[in-house]
């Protein structure tokens, strides 16, 4: 047999045996055979035995005959017989120790399928093992996994189970469940996104596809006023006239309407049997029956609202009589847009979202039409020159009429979406002991906003048209202030309400939960992430306003598209504490407060009444409205200060002020250099191809580009982390 090697082998049969032995002994104890506690080296694992150190029984194995001998020469026979020729012993460290018995499992190779809760064992075949364990048949009896197990617990409810459709192929009694998926499967497609998550942006989506539209196609609105009536005495009254309905509405009911009864109606709809259904119809009756006396008192006291807008209009008899022509016709609009406001936000409590969005497209559409065919009778301003004494009836009627069926359509155009939610308007007079007293009491500090809005407004509506009278050039007249002011919000609009819209819930949220620290790190992120486009756009505008304006305008004639575009020019840097407004007021809206932003507003309409007063009467008369557009900038930059301290002591006296006037202080010096050198390259280019529409088009392409991309030179090497993320964004959009 093949035995351990041993150094002393070459004592066996052929050795010396040692005299005087005594027959052989079986080792003691924990002692291998063959060996004695005397002869064992110090690193033997058994010299530490408790025998080797007991001194009564360490000398029982001196007189081993065996003592230096292995296993194979205690047997003559054996040790006879063993070739150790063809059984050499195996070299040292190469003896294979023996495994224990009982061991851990190896590790699997491959990791458990994580869409497989447990996986369900095969059924016993047949024959003398078909029985389980306990007694049950293995072809009768129906495995329950997992997944069966969370899918029953529902059953057992008293209420239904709201996701039970999730298992509804788990459910049916008796049946297979599905086998265990192949190694290594193909991996599924991503399952399209279902449920209130899918809904929520699918409205999202069709909301802000609305509003930009709707932006866009007002932006051509404009273009196509300007170039029917021009951008002095003529278009100054049309726009009058337009803009007072809406001041009116906002001033009476548009402000609590939005902010107040809103509210409570869909309170309505959730808490009432009738699903809201009744108090939607006294709101709906009540706000008809408001509006309906406005427009009547309204429509008598045109004159008197011409003077309360613009005296100098009003001193002027045929700018006064066409006036208040166009404001007969455009006041009836009032009972149209508060109808078309309370009939959106019914259909928004019920989950219908585009109609609110898109249906003044339809308006928008209706006026460009309208004053497209007054071009089409009468060419343009610059074509007919025509103005207040020399503008004629039929062309006062067919602008009149137009404003107002425009309003029309949009109102009417809701009444199919609310006939596809199952609402029918059945007017009701029992206002008393519904709720409607309390909330209007809800909304005074609202309505006070709205009061204090409109009062710096109506202040600069009477400075910019005397300013424009007095100047007796085009486009230094209130028109002119109303189209930049247009093209000067759109980026607001676009980008920083875009950019609130998603983080205003979590502000919301964090408010509600009294968590200060992440009401201002998402007032922090949306002010950072909205000020990479923002202020690079501000620059923009106060390089290239003339040849946007004078591209945009060209129809109105060069000296009006000119005004226009300084006056554009003056609105630009307001952009910035414009958007910080915006945003810095969504923190006191978060926590329910809106006495502080009444405050703040009536503040910003101070300084720009007072600004702008002290511009008209410090300023030349051609460079007022200028001076007007700078100061509305000034004024919220006034406000900003104000807002950001209050808000600053609300969240516990820190709001990352900091890291937000760094990035800013970096755009801006990003941004400087690149309005410098873009604003050179398009004076240049405007000097070399003219004024006109194709050297205005070419100067706004190469300036455009110039700015972009010396900003963007700029801002990497400044390392503006939000600009970064950005373009990494975008980058990942497009799949590069």
């Amino acid at each position: 047999m093949n035995a351990p090697y041993d150094g002393d082998r070459g004592q066996g049969a052929g050795g010396t045996e040692p005299s005087g032995g005594t027959p052989s002994a079986t080792p003691g104890p924990g002692m291998p055979p063959g060996s004695s506690p005397q002869q064992q080296p110090a690193s033997d694992p058994y010299a530490q035995d408790q025998y080797a150190q007991d001194p009564y029984v360490q000398d029982a194995y001196a007189h081993d005959p065996y003592q230096a001998r292995d296993l194979s020469a205690q047997d003559p026979v054996t040790e006879a017989l063993y070739d150790r020729a063809a059984h050499p012993p195996p070299p040292p460290g190469t003896y294979q120790e023996p495994q224990p018995l009982y061991q851990q499992p190896a590790a699997p190779q491959h990791a458990p399928d994580p869409r497989v809760w447990a996986q369900t064992p095969a059924p016993e075949p047949d024959g003398p093992s078909r029985h389980l364990p306990y007694g049950d048949d293995a072809r009768t009896v129906q495995f329950t996994g997992v997944d069966d197990l969370v899918t029953r617990a529902g059953d057992e409810q008293p209420e239904p189970d709201a996701f039970a459709h999730l298992y509804r192929d788990q459910q049916t009694p008796g049946q297979v469940p599905p086998p265990a998926p192949e190694p290594n499967p193909m991996p599924a497609p991503a399952p399209k996104k279902s449920g209130r998550a899918s809904g929520l942006l699918k409205s999202s989506a069709v909301m802000a596809a609305g509003t930009l539209v709707s932006r866009l196609t007002g932006f051509v609105r404009s273009l196509v006023i300007t170039g029917a009536l021009g951008a002095a005495l003529l278009g100054d009254t049309f726009t009058i006239a337009y803009t007072l309905p809406t001041m009116i509405y906002i001033l009476t009911v548009g402000g609590g309407l939005n902010s107040v009864f809103v509210p409570q109606l869909v309170r309505s709809m959730k808490n009432d049997e009738d699903g809201g259904e009744a108090y939607a119809n006294r709101l709906l009756t009540l706000v008809m029956v408001a509006l309906g006396a406005i427009v009547v008192i309204a429509v008598f006291a045109a004159p008197l609202l011409i003077r309360l807008m613009s005296n100098t209009i009003a001193d002027d008899a045929a700018a006064n009589s066409v006036a208040v022509t166009f404001a007969r016709y455009c006041l009836p609009t009032i009972f149209f847009m508060g109808v078309h406001v309370v009939m959106g936000q019914i259909l928004n409590a019920r989950g219908k979202f585009g109609a609110m969005m898109w249906t003044p497209v339809l308006n928008n559409i209706v006026m460009i039409v309208t004053f497209g065919l007054f071009i089409w009778v009468y060419g343009t301003s610059a074509e007919s020159q025509m103005g207040v004494q020399t503008i004629p009836d039929d062309g006062i009627r067919l602008l009149g009429i137009g404003t107002l069926l425009g309003l029309v359509v949009q109102a009417l155009a809701m009444i199919p979406y609310l006939r596809e939610t199952g609402f029918r308007f059945r007017p009701r007079f029992d206002w008393k002991g519904h709720g409607l007293g309390k909330t209007v009491k809800l909304a005074k500090w609202t309505v006070l906003f709205v009061l204090a809005n409109q009062a710096g407004v109506l202040v600069v509506t009477q400075l910019a048209t005397a300013a424009g009278e007095e100047s007796d050039r085009n486009g230094a007249g209130f028109l002119a202030y109303s189209n930049a002011q247009l093209i000067w919000g759109m980026p607001q609009a676009i980008i920083t309400v875009s950019v609130m819209a998603a983080l205003l819930p979590r502000i919301s949220r964090a408010a509600h939960d009294d968590d200060p620290g992440a009401v201002r790190d998402d007032i922090s992120q949306g002010l950072r992430n909205s000020a990479v486009a923002i202020v690079p756009v501000a620059f923009a505008f106060l390089a290239l306003g003339v040849p946007m304006c004078t591209l945009l305008y060209a129809s109105s004639g060069v000296q009006a598209a000119q005004g226009m575009g300084f006056i554009l020019m003056a609105f630009g840097l307001g952009l910035i504490p414009y958007s910080v407004q915006y945003v810095v007021l969504r923190g006191f809206y978060a926590y329910e407060d809106t006495r502080t932003p009444f405050y703040n507003t009536v503040i910003v309409a101070a300084v720009n009444a007072a600004a702008s007063a002290a511009c008209y009467f410090v300023l030349p008369a051609q460079w007022a409205v200028v001076g007007m557009a700078a100061s509305y900038g000034l004024a919220y930059a006034v406000g900003v200060g104000v807002a950001w301290r209050r808000l600053r002591n609300r969240l516990g006296g820190d709001l990352d002020g900091a890291h937000i006037m760094r990035t800013y202080a970096r755009l801006c010096l990003a941004s400087l250099p690149a309005a410098v050198v873009a604003g050179a390259v398009g004076f240049g280019l405007l000097k070399v191809l003219g004024e006109g529409a194709l050297g205005s088009l070419v100067a706004l392409l190469v300036g455009g580009a110039v700015l972009l991309g010396v900003f963007f030179v700029a801002a990497k090497r400044m390392r503006i982390a939000e600009l970064n993320s950005m373009v990494g964004m975008v980058r990942g959009r497009l799949g590069r």
